[in-house]
């Protein structure tokens, strides 16, 4: 008889403490299970989440884990709303068992060194807004499942190892606005369907393996503000004339994208900034109309254009880089690109006309200081009565990008101005080189 009341007393304090648990476990217990798996798939070398086995994942404060404020007054629990393990160089995998995490806004994993594939299960998630997971390793396929996130604004899976394509089901996602899948092994042809989504600002595929054509429907999106594509292989497909109606595009950029046929007429487009052609196959003329005011980069170089700079060159008040170089160019070289500049002091511009026909200059040979002016591989190089010709085409000083109308052919990386935002471009190897960076206003978000 007093064995048993002490097995009873026991299995009262047993179940008390299970009680104590019960009540003091505030976090929906799916999504600690959720968390527990997660945890078990990671590998931390620097103990960043040794807090994760210590009490209730919101009442303790587990390390990158944000829960709601307020008890959910239908099941009285507390919610996991973001999941922030951004630079905590973490390896493992990604758990399936994240699709738990049923209220989650926020999910980012970026900067670590995760490997294995995105589960399809994360596509369960339809409170997601932000979902980032760029500067892993990841490979795989993005999962079609993901297509069901409507409430995504931000899908960052760029500088991964992620091949397969670009699912269709992307279409469905009605509230993104913007699409970083650059720098990975994505193949195939670009969705056509993606130009229905209304609140698109970028969307960013440069660095992978694309082929097939450019969709003409992008030009559709009514918010885009960045095409970014360099760097895959449309190879013998145009850019269709439709690029010419977005309404809203900032910069587009398709560099190296072995892309053939004409330079469509971009001069409908009144946002655009940024235009990088290079490096494809390009022919024809130059389109003669005049592109936005607020042109501040036109990089058509290597390319095989033919026919004269257009004279709208000249009427570009905000202008800073043109790049022309290595196409079939000829005629006169119109002085009036620098001359008709009201160039303030502290505003440069970096004019690239090198390995062309040019034979003349239309005007006088005297840009300004601040206006670097390249000609190496002209005839024009070899024309004795231009005075000062040589300062513009000696070959040993265009290798260093130093060429300038200045007794100073050196400029001190401090000096860019204050004003208009100006900073140094050390990727253009120009010591001179400084530039307004191109800005784009984004409507409020979690970030």
């Amino acid at each position: 008889m007093t064995g048993m009341r002490f097995c009873g007393l026991v299995y009262a304090v047993l179940y008390g403490y299970l009680v104590l648990f019960a009540v003091a476990q505030i976090t929906d217990p799916s999504e600690v299970s959720a968390l527990v798996a997660v945890v078990s798939r990671l590998i931390d070398p620097m103990n960043y989440l040794g807090n994760w086995n210590e009490g209730d994942p919101c009442l303790s404060k587990w390390t990158g884990v944000i829960c709601f404020d307020t008890i959910d007054e239908t099941d009285g629990h507390l919610h996991v709303q973001d999941l922030h393990l951004l630079n905590m160089n973490l390896s493992g995998s990604l758990a399936p068992e994240l699709g738990q995490l049923s209220r989650l806004q926020i999910l980012d994993f970026m900067w670590n060194n995760l490997t294995g594939s995105i589960p399809k299960e994360i596509g369960n998630i339809s409170s997601l807004e932000l979902f980032l997971l760029n500067g892993n390793r990841l490979s795989g396929s993005l999962p079609e499942e993901l297509g069901k996130l409507s409430n995504l604004n931000r899908l960052q899976v760029d500088q991964n190892n992620i091949s397969g394509t670009i699912p269709k089901s992307f279409a469905y996602l009605t509230s993104v606005r913007h699409f970083h899948l650059n720098n990975n092994s994505i193949v195939g042809q670009l969705p056509p369907e993606l130009s229905n989504l209304p609140r698109l600002l970028h969307l960013l595929v440069d660095n992978n393996n694309l082929t097939g054509y450019l969709p003409p429907e992008y030009s559709e999106l009514p918010a885009l503000h960045i095409l970014q594509l360099d760097n895959n292989n449309f190879s013998g497909t145009e850019i269709p004339a439709t690029y010419g109606n977005f309404s809203s595009l900032s910069k587009l950029s398709l560099r190296h994208c072995s892309l053939q046929g004409a330079v469509p007429d971009l001069s409908r487009i009144p946002t655009l900034y940024y235009l990088d052609l290079s490096g494809n196959q390009l022919t024809g003329p130059i389109p003669s109309n005049k592109l936005s005011d607020n042109m501040t980069t036109i990089d058509l170089s290597e390319n095989s254009l033919n026919g004269s700079i257009p004279a709208s060159f000249s009427d570009l008040p905000s202008l800073q880089r043109l790049s022309l170089d290595n196409n079939f160019l000829d005629g006169s070289i119109p002085a009036s690109i620098w001359q008709n500049m009201s160039l303030s002091s502290s505003a440069r511009l970096s004019l690239d006309l090198r390995n062309n026909n040019f034979s003349s200059v239309l005007g006088d040979l005297d840009p300004p200081n601040n206006v670097t002016l390249r000609l190496g591989g002209n005839p024009i190089c070899t024309s004795a009565n231009i005075p000062n010709i040589d300062q513009f085409c000696d070959s040993e000083a265009e290798d260093d990008e130093t060429i300038t109308n200045s007794t100073n052919s050196k400029c001190l990386i401090h000096s860019c101005p204050t004003d208009n935002f100006y900073e140094y471009v050390p990727a253009s190897g120009d010591l001179c080189t400084c530039a307004a960076p191109l800005r784009i206003g984004i409507p409020a978000e979690k970030s």
